[in-house]
């Protein structure tokens, strides 16, 4: 248990002090469901307030016993932390001829130093100096008015449903401070917390049957402690910024690079692992590092936009079981039944994963997606494609080998009952044991195969008007491969169960499963003959189908389901729009079958089978693998795409089986992309 779990509440002083504020000079306390006027909000304190704000914040800070927080870097609750980087006006050699006391602190004008390691150090600041300040205990209150009597309830939900795949909350540290008071936190972690438990409202049997809050005045009230908790930035900024980021509707760029900057501020992008802080905290740091990193990347997928952040100045360890809370509570029922793992390890090895998989879309994103390697495909002119699938091969294998070492645990076969959710007071019987965030992770494995994909589909065409046309058997292996993805991908989300959907999605979800009808517009546009092309209307067709059953199969029991709506109405929305746009493409021609390039001829399709080499007993039977980019299928999900779903085409003439075993075996075959050019 971290530092303090196990110590007795403190005499608390806070309502004596914070009554003895209440004077001509301190500001009022705004109803939640007025607005305060933008003028209110920034002035500047009294010197009455600040002598009241200083007394409140010594007093909270001393909650629990100086060891709880006071030792804490990113988390006290009077100072914030400024990383001293490199290159600033302080000079790092002089920074050690400072007298360090045995907390490692020093004393100077500008503020307090604080040195955690040899190498790192930290200038600490008050936070009654920061704008808004005088507001934080106005604000928390005016929270928790909009959502009493029901703060409680809804916190068991945040940490049942969300909690357990993106554990970025010190769960025993903040229940035990929460069980003290509210306003121990900041007012826009608070908020977002509950923002975001209040999406599953249906879920819990007390609150179903009460109104739901009003959503709108919480948002309200978290922008503006949101935009004043910037000026003295903490952990619990970084936690609030990335949940109100997992919102359908929060998945905005601009903030994201707000949350990296303030990230860097507080030295989340170094290594904390010997730092002089407590434990739980490095661990902590940690988490939220790689949580930082992951929204990074994605909203660097979703958006189109660079990344903010680089390998050459991310020092974060991969993350260890160690980093992780034991954060049993006695009402979690989380005893192993029949060998399975407990609740709170599953959710360990979902964000684990996900971490795992964000730098394989980093990669991706890198090697393919930048302005500089975009370039150079250019100017390699007849060699771009060749020069897209050498680049392709190390990373294809790196995925196959993240998909074949996912737990069984995290199988989506094996994740259908308790992951997310187990069953407690405030949830359903029949909905509070069976929801399962599984489902995100596979979706973005499909989503970093597709962006994968994508590249090496362009590249088929040729840049200019004199080049060459792509050799037709390189054009069908890539275009085979890329179509069982495209198969594999829409059989999954067909698969999804009110399971899976009325689960905690991460934010890049909702496009996500955009990207999967995006990619089959593309095969569609860029198909060579009418045939594929009617193949992959009729494809997009089904898909459009299969996300409006699951947006009725993920609404709750009233109806309600915002979440899960937002996710899929956005998909719906952008396959329209692509659809939309395909209305203005010429008709494609009518291909014979031995020129098509969805049949080839004989002879390339000897050479394909005899490339790939005759199926395996365990390609046949689904094997290990990978769901089928260039090796093979898993858990016989590729190939129930192909049979179950009835997304396979007709006029195939070989497998998918055998397409992407020979896709594998050519790209093996041809290590440096050699003769594989325009001819």
């Amino acid at each position: 248990m971290p530092a303090g779990g196990a110590r007795s509440p403190q005499p608390r002083k806070r309502k004596l002090v914070a009554e003895e504020g209440k004077d001509d000079s301190t500001p009022k306390r705004r109803s939640p469901d007025r607005p305060e006027e933008p003028s209110k909000r920034r002035q500047p304190e009294s010197s009455n307030s600040s002598t009241c704000a200083g007394s409140l914040t010594e007093d909270m800070a001393n909650i629990g016993g100086p060891a709880m927080l006071k030792r804490t870097l990113g988390l006290q609750n009077d100072r914030y932390s400024q990383y001293i980087g490199p290159t600033t006006d302080f000079e790092p050699s002089l920074l050690d001829l400072s007298h360090f006391d045995p907390q490692d602190e020093s004393l100077l004008s500008r503020g307090t130093l604080r040195k955690v390691s040899d190498v790192d150090t930290f200038l600490m600041l008050p936070d009654y100096n920061t704008p808004g300040y005088e507001h934080v205990i106005e604000d928390s209150d005016a929270i928790e008015a909009i959502v009493t009597p029901h703060g409680p309830a809804l916190i068991d939900l945040y940490f049942h449903v969300i909690h357990p795949s993106f554990p970025i909350i010190q769960k025993t540290v903040f229940l035990e401070k929460y069980a003290r008071s509210y306003q121990e936190f900041s007012p826009a972690l608070l908020a977002a917390m509950y923002i975001l438990a209040i999406n599953w409202w249906d879920h819990s049997e007390q609150l179903a049957k009460s109104p739901r809050p009003n959503v709108r005045e919480l948002e309200r009230l978290v922008r503006t402690s949101l935009a004043d908790a910037m000026y003295r930035p903490k952990l619990s900024t970084i936690q609030a910024g990335l949940l109100l980021s997992q919102r359908p509707e929060g998945d905005q760029w601009a903030p994201t690079a707000q949350l990296v900057a303030i990230g860097q501020e507080l030295g989340l992008h170094l290594d904390c692992s010997t730092w002089k802080i407590p434990l739980w905290e490095r661990g902590l740091r940690k988490r939220l590092a790689w949580a930082l990193y992951m929204q990074d990347k994605w909203g660097s997928l979703i958006h189109g936009r660079p990344s903010h952040i680089f390998a050459s100045n991310w020092a974060v360890r991969s993350l260890t079981w160690n980093d992780f809370p034991d954060d049993q509570s006695e009402d979690d029922n989380n005893e192993r039944e029949d060998g399975e793992v407990l609740e709170h390890e599953r959710g360990r090895l979902l964000f684990t994963e996900m971490v795992s998989l964000s730098q394989l879309l980093a990669e991706v994103l890198e090697t393919f997606y930048t302005l500089a390697a975009m370039d150079n495909v250019t100017r390699a002119g007849t060699s771009g494609t060749h020069m897209v699938l050498s680049l392709a091969k190390p990373v294809q294998l790196k995925l196959k080998e993240w998909f074949a070492a996912l737990p069984v645990c995290l199988k989506m076969e094996n994740s259908h009952t308790n992951l997310a959710s187990s069953p407690s007071p405030h949830s359903s019987g029949s909905q509070g044991s069976k929801l399962s965030s599984t489902g995100f992770l596979h979706l973005s494995y499909f989503a970093t195969e597709i962006t994968l994909h994508r590249r090496i589909v362009r590249s088929l065409t040729p840049a200019g008007p004199n080049l060459p046309p792509i050799d037709p058997y390189i054009l069908h292996i890539c275009r085979s491969a890329a179509k069982t993805r495209l198969i594999s991908a829409m059989d999954f989300v067909n698969r999804l169960t009110p399971s899976h959907l009325r689960a905690f999605w991460y934010f890049s979800s909702k496009t996500n499963f955009a990207l999967i009808g995006t990619f089959g517009s593309l095969l569609w546009a860029t198909a060579p003959g009418k045939e594929e092309a009617d193949f992959y209307r009729m494809r997009l067709k089904e898909y459009r189908w299969t996300l409006g059953v699951s947006a009725r199969a993920g609404m709750g029991a009233d109806g309600e389901g915002r979440g899960v709506k937002g996710l899929t109405e956005f998909a719906l929305g952008m396959l329209d729009t692509s659809t939309g746009l395909l209305k203005a493409l010429p008709e494609k021609p009518v291909l014979s079958r031995d020129n098509s390039e969805i049949g080839l001829g004989s002879s390339h399709s000897a050479s394909l089978i005899s490339l790939g080499g005759m199926m395996s007993s365990s390609a046949r039977s689904g094997g290990a693998g990978g769901y089928g980019f260039g090796f093979g299928m898993s858990d016989g999900q590729a190939g129930s795409g192909d049979v179950d779903s009835g997304l396979a085409s007709p006029s195939d003439s070989t497998s998918s089986v055998e397409v992407s075993q020979g896709f594998e075996a050519f790209m093996a075959a041809h290590p440096q992309g050699r003769d594989i050019g325009g001819r």
